[in-house]
């Protein structure tokens, strides 16, 4: 029992000291250094040896200009423990504090010169505490002593960062890659931290500097991460050329397939270099590479052809799916070739008859898996919902519900019920489902579901017949249907007959997306720019402000107003969804680095 009253006793004064140091540091927070004072000196007085009671203490005097008492304080601790190192950078921050950089200095070099060459602890401790103070170079010092006196040591992250903030980039790149040698996990860390300094300007002095040190480090030893962050480097400059030289120089020397050159035609797409996506995509077709790789090469090829191609080339390309149809056979191994040849058909060629019988004889020839036949079904249910048969619709997407319950194919089909619902006008039926959705554990779709929630309840509370919000569903439903120049004039009738009203910006976004489409740039900057004009501070405005900014860059040669806007999201849009982007892009036009 008397053991437990100890305990008891010892819990409740460790929990009293921790509240009071809390308050003392609230207090120099607030500038209450007189109360933070009283704090730091009770408990200095009940635990003498607790550094951070010492150095609370310290700073209150400080900070109340009682010079003397600190300095007392310290010296006093440093004549009871004369090798720490530690104390001595803080008698040197004391004088600092005072502007005498000539004691200051004294005590620091004497900090240094008491460093333990054998003691990695003693180096991080010390060097954290020169960083504590922004001493960078003191810091750095020790820790490239730390390294050299123990091979073991790691502090590449920590020199990295000092480098960084020196502004010394050779080195900070160096030591990251230092790091990568050791721990090859922290590779998208490490990449996003080059992105504060990488921009897609290759003669930015950030990317000529790591492109030489790459080059120097591969000549030096050919190690295959060099090559891989040659190819980091260059597809952040979109120069998806010199990144495939390096992803084919990887493929050779790790034999484990070209997964690397298909994610690189994956993103030379997704920037709409369509030609340096097919040569690179040719190379796979080119090598003995596995069935399924083809396979997935010749899919993506035939997207980007579809996504880009117009009329005249539908030929070319129904032609092209036969002879990859001929040589791999309309199996279960080619099902998402197929679907997307059925959604060509529908969506492009308008042959929606003959894309679900194509789907539906694929079901019942081939023994699919509930995923893979799931995959069909949601194919087929799109294609009744661009023939406006939506409930057909309902009840193949519901069919997918049922068969993958918690997938993420079922959350999709479960958006899409919600989606038919809400063309065809049944609002109440599709917020229900949107409910569900908005917990989603696929953010794309929480997202998503939230924003159509949004647009639901919102121009469903100020109209009890949701008149306007009918006719915004109808242009959805042409827009989702490739009936741009009909939907363009469903969104006008909404700005016309329903002016004022709280969906005439989202009509205005929509229509705007509808313009660039159809390359009618200078409508959608008008759209844009009214959406910011009328209605600067609704949900909407910092998408205006990014759709504005990129279509003054790609198509309207205004990269001054660009720039303007994509300052707005920053600053003022901290929240949004494009913000990292719009930092990107800002860096990018600007031509240097944001830290």
């Amino acid at each position: 029992m008397r053991f437990v009253f100890f305990f008891i006793v010892l819990f409740l004064t460790f929990s009293t000291f921790g509240q009071s140091e809390q308050l003392a540091k609230n207090y120099m927070q607030q500038g209450q250094y007189e109360k933070a004072l009283s704090i730091y000196q009770k408990l200095f007085a009940k635990n003498p040896n607790r550094i951070n009671y010492l150095l609370g203490l310290v700073e209150s005097h400080q900070q109340l200009e009682h010079f003397e008492e600190a300095e007392n304080i310290l010296k006093t601790r440093i004549s009871q423990v004369p090798n720490n190192a530690q104390l001595l950078v803080e008698l040197g921050h004391h004088f600092d504090v005072q502007g005498k950089t000539d004691q200051a200095r004294i005590y620091y070099d004497k900090a240094i010169d008491s460093y333990n060459d054998n003691d990695v602890n003693h180096a991080y401790s010390l060097a954290q505490t020169f960083e504590k103070y922004s001493l960078l170079d003191e810091a750095a010092l020790i820790y490239e002593k730390g390294m050299e006196d123990n091979p073991r040591a790691n502090f590449n992250v920590q020199l990295a960062k000092i480098y960084g903030e020196q502004g010394n980039l050779e080195k900070m790149f160096s030591s990251y890659l230092s790091l990568l040698k050791l721990q090859p996990n922290y590779i998208n860390i490490v990449q996003r931290n080059f992105s504060d300094y990488i921009i897609e300007d290759p003669s930015n002095e950030a990317n000529v500097i790591f492109r030489k040190l790459l080059i120097k480090k591969l000549q030096q030893n050919p190690d295959i991460l060099y090559n891989e962050m040659l190819s980091w480097l260059f597809v952040q400059q979109k120069d998806f050329k010199k990144a495939f030289v390096q992803e084919k120089a990887i493929y050779k020397r790790k034999e484990e397939g070209p997964q690397g050159i298909i994610d690189l035609a994956r993103i030379a797409i997704s920037k709409k270099d369509i030609k340096s996506a097919t040569e690179i995509l040719n190379y796979i077709l080119d090598t003995p590479a596995s069935k399924d790789m083809k396979l997935t090469a010749h899919k993506i090829i035939l997207k980007a052809k579809v996504d880009k191609g117009d009329k005249k080339e539908y030929k070319t390309i129904v032609d092209q799916y036969n002879t990859v149809f001929e040589e791999y056979g309309k199996s279960r191994t080619t099902i998402g070739l197929q679907i997307d040849y059925a959604h060509f058909l529908a969506f492009n060629q308008d042959n929606k008859r003959e894309a679900i019988n194509f789907l539906k004889d694929l079901v019942d020839r081939e023994p699919l898996s509930r995923f893979q036949s799931s995959r069909v079904k949601m194919k087929i249910a799109d294609i009744l919902v661009l023939d406006q048969k939506f409930n057909q619709a309902l009840i193949y997407y519901t069919q997918v519900q049922n068969a993958l319950k918690n997938n993420f194919l079922a959350q999709d089909a479960r958006f899409k019920v919600a989606k038919t619902s809400y063309y065809k006008g049944d609002f109440s039926w599709a917020q229900t489902q949107l409910d569900v959705l908005k917990s989603s554990t696929s953010q794309l779709i929480a997202n998503d579901a939230m924003e159509l929630s949004l647009i639901i309840s919102d121009n469903s509370l100020e109209d009890s017949t949701q008149t306007a919000l009918k006719i915004y569903a109808k242009a959805d439903l042409l827009a989702f249907q490739n009936k741009n120049q009909e939907a363009i004039a469903m969104y006008e009738t909404i700005l016309t007959e329903h002016k004022g009203e709280k969906i005439e910006d989202e009509a205005f976004l929509g229509q705007a997306k509808l313009f660039e489409k159809e390359k009618q740039f200078e409508k959608a900057k008008v759209n844009y720019l009214k959406i910011i004009e009328f209605y600067g501070n609704d949900i909407l405005v910092d998408d205006a402000y990014y759709w504005l900014a990129d279509l003054y860059v790609n198509e309207l040669g205004e990269p001054e107003k660009a720039k303007e806007l994509y300052e707005k999201i920053i600053f003022n849009h901290a929240d949004s969804i494009y913000f990292v982007e719009a930092r990107k892009k800002y860096r990018t036009l600007r031509g240097d680095a944001i830290n």
